[in-house]
């Protein structure tokens, strides 16, 4: 008992204290939900690395920052050249719950893909402009210190037809942070032959830029609980499939009907369908699984999980993904939700990583750490001591073997067991 009540205080410990020193010192990132199952408004963080090929146990060496004040991504690693189109949605069904007035429902999302003629297309910004002075503002940037990087994804380039149907990768970031933090892991999925629909969570997002420039913050009252916070990203989460669903029959749900990139519509496939999220939104996967059961698989990056969905049955394969400290020994939402899970289960923890181990802030806060006002010290308190590069190199590669294997039938030995090429990971048994 006094060892479980030691684990629980440790937990509370690495959710809380990361979660302070971010608040005082970054203000964006990704937001743990509290032990106490309230949603907080302090944020958290993420990552990138060298490695790899989707099937194989090789790693390839990624790019690095050029100019100081530039930051960067790292490359995608997949064979295909990548494009992306953001979509306006509105679901007139459903009332927005964090805003007053019976507002519909409107979300951003961002599709990536391969893509052909990307010469001719511009690459994406990280973040749209009104959205980028936001996050630098609420970060306490020096003005003009720091320049956000710009994609791998060309805007609107045509669908790579060589690529064929292309399995669907739905992503949720963590509390109070753009659907921007998953573009490392979006490119690079993306590269490698799947279409991944990253999601912004209005009102609960930090930052969400509209088309026009319309800007839309954080409005969730104090308090909220992670439960409710959960439910709301699964059911934007099903509205977001019934539009991909919408654009397979050749139909454009973008509410401006702005032009679609060339054989987008016949490229996407909702019949394998998979998703991850990091922090809370790896937490809200199996709560959009249980509500849509067009989702096969899922994948939760070291966040916490809240609600009802946690004691039902799961069928389908799901795999956890743990920083160093934190895994179903150390979490009791973790080893209730493992015990209900009947389908192929994996718990692997990444050695060596933080919380914040699993969004582009890994790589992209040590590129300016002086700009975002983080000492070395802060920055190992914040991201653990791997490589930022080899931490998002081991995710790309991990991610990409398990959704091969459940939704192109692509059987990887990486998950039979540890690695020589990856000796980070360990599977918790």
């Amino acid at each position: 008992m006094k060892h479980a009540r030691r684990r629980q205080s440790r937990l509370r410990t690495r959710v809380a204290g990361t979660t302070g020193l971010l608040t005082l010192a970054l203000g964006a990132g990704i937001a743990p939900a509290t032990a106490a199952e309230k949603t907080t408004t302090a944020p958290m963080t993420t990552a990138a690395s060298p490695d790899t090929a989707a099937s194989s146990d090789t790693a390839a060496p990624l790019n690095t920052a050029p100019a100081p004040g530039e930051l960067t991504l790292p490359a995608p690693t997949g064979r295909h050249r990548v494009g992306t189109v953001d979509l306006h949605l509105r679901d007139s069904t459903r009332a927005d719950p964090w805003v007053p007035g019976n507002q519909p429902r409107e979300l951003m999302v961002s599709v990536w893909y391969p893509a052909t003629d990307t010469d001719r297309y511009p690459a994406a910004p990280w973040l749209q402009p009104a959205a980028a002075a936001h996050y630098l503002a609420r970060s306490q940037v020096p003005p003009g210190s720091v320049t956000l990087p710009t994609t791998a994804g060309h805007i609107g380039a045509p669908v790579d037809r060589g690529a064929g149907k292309l399995p669907v990768l739905l992503y949720s970031t963590g509390l109070h942070s753009p659907r921007a933090m998953g573009t490392a892991l979006a490119q690079d999925l993306a590269s490698r032959g799947y279409m991944v629909v990253t999601i912004d969570h209005t009102h609960d997002a930090s930052e969400v830029e509209f088309p026009g420039g319309r800007l839309e913050v954080n409005t969730m009252p104090p308090g909220s609980h992670s439960s409710d916070t959960i439910a709301v990203r699964a059911a934007d989460t099903h509205f977001v499939i019934n539009q991909l669903a919408s654009l397979a029959r050749g139909h454009n749900p973008d509410v401006d009907h702005k032009p679609l990139p060339r054989g987008l519509s016949k490229a996407v496939n909702v019949n394998r369908i998979g998703m991850f999220g990091a922090s809370l939104g790896g937490g809200a996967v199996p709560a959009a699984m249980h509500t849509d059961s067009r989702i096969d698989a899922g994948a939760n990056l070291d966040g916490q999980f809240f609600g009802p969905s946690i004691n039902q049955p799961l069928k389908r394969p799901f795999l956890l993904f743990s920083s160093q400290n934190h895994n179903r020994n150390t979490d009791r939402s973790w080893a209730k939700f493992w015990d209900h899970l009947h389908g192929e289960r994996l718990d692997l923890k990444l050695l060596g990583s933080g919380h914040n181990s699993f969004v582009d802030n890994q790589v992209l806060l040590p590129q300016a750490a002086g700009a975002f006002r983080l000492t070395p010290e802060q920055l190992v308190q914040i991201l653990g001591t791997i490589d930022p590069n080899r931490s998002i190199g081991i995710q790309r590669t991990y991610l990409a073997a398990f959704f091969d294997k459940h939704l192109r039938h692509r059987h990887s030995r990486l998950l039979d067991g540890p690695s020589r090429h990856f000796p980070e990971i360990d599977f918790v048994r």
